[in-house]
């Protein structure tokens, strides 16, 4: 291990297979806390090669618990996260709203590491039971039309290095990892970068996949579609550049100021303003950047125009049927 760390540092980078290697030495816990950290931040130097997330990736998902949702047409909206903007928590309500216009959803996620509040913070926070059981998960699916997969119980090397990583409170390799490690393996997915380098990594390597896809960075560094500048994007049919005029998807026209989107200053605070949306009761500019992911989303899955996906999104927001989506998951 010491020879790997100094070949890191040399800023060399591994091959495949031992990029495969080394999250299998992590798992088995023979690395001890030290040069964990050293591994987890490394890649903040550099950005990982499409070699070493490729390694890194079938060594977690070899080691993961494993489930069988293949059956469902279902979507994962997910970001890398570690963009530290700290907005409230955009990608996980665009689930809702998606779930409520009929789409079947698999959402990932786990605990903030580098941000205030994560997913799985929000939705514990709401009363959510998290379960790795697969019986479970149809029942949700079938029942709510999402369920929700707390990434630690599905991979126990992420349960290991959650402390540590929560004690660095910077992004790590593993926030570059997450979005590729839904152990639903859902058919669809809009992903959210903040890094157009690893934008265009992860576009290389879903080339080579059957999986429905589009991957959005924000130019100004979000992880998400924000409307506070372009974005670009990349799906099977290759890359496009979407202005902001291009982003303003019916009524209220606007140019969002980051401060719009800021989340709270703790969980708490985060969860107040998650039901506030989800009631209908949020900003001109957080419904508008939500309806937005939420818009992109429903483009996946279907050919409407994203003027009818639009008004689909928002049907489900303001009809109520996006938190009657969450009502039904909690009671589950």
């Amino acid at each position: 291990m010491k020879k790997i760390l100094e070949y890191l540092f040399l800023e060399k980078t591994l091959t495949k297979q031992e990029a495969k290697n080394l999250i299998i030495e992590l798992s088995k816990e023979k690395i001890n806390q030290d040069k964990a950290i050293a591994i987890a931040t490394i890649y903040n130097m550099r950005t990982p090669t499409l070699e070493e997330i490729g390694g890194f990736k079938q060594a977690m998902m070899e080691l993961c618990i494993k489930i069988n949702l293949t059956e469902f047409n279902a979507i994962d909206i997910v970001g890398t996260g570690g963009d530290g903007k700290n907005t409230f928590n955009i990608s996980t309500l665009a689930c809702f709203i998606v779930a409520g216009a009929g789409v079947k959803v698999i959402k990932h996620g786990s605990f903030s590491s580098s941000s205030i509040t994560g997913s799985s913070n929000i939705l514990k926070g709401l009363g959510y039971h998290f379960t790795n059981n697969e019986e479970n998960l149809k029942n949700q699916l079938d029942k709510v039309g999402i369920c929700y997969l707390h990434a630690p119980i599905f991979h126990p090397l992420l349960h290991t290095m959650s402390k540590t990583r929560k004690k660095l409170g910077v992004r790590t390799i593993f926030n570059t990892l997450g979005p590729l490690l839904n152990p639903g393996s859902p058919r669809n997915q809009l992903l959210g970068v903040n890094n157009l380098e690893l934008a265009r990594i992860y576009y290389y390597m879903y080339q080579n996949t059957k999986k429905n896809y589009a991957i959005i960075h924000s130019l100004d560094g979000y992880d998400e579609i924000t409307l506070t500048s372009d974005i670009k994007c990349y799906t099977p049919k290759g890359e496009q550049l979407y202005s902001i005029e291009e982003l303003e998807i019916g009524e209220n026209n606007i140019k969002v100021n980051p401060y719009e989107l800021e989340g709270g200053k703790n969980t708490e605070e985060n969860i107040r303003i998650f039901i506030n949306v989800l009631s209908g009761e949020g900003t001109i500019a957080q419904n508008k950047v939500v309806l937005t992911n939420a818009t992109f989303a429903l483009s996946l899955l279907n050919k409407d125009s994203y003027e009818n996906n639009y008004e689909k999104a928002k049907r489900s927001l303001k009809s109520g049927k996006a938190k009657n989506i969450l009502k039904k998951l909690l009671k589950l």
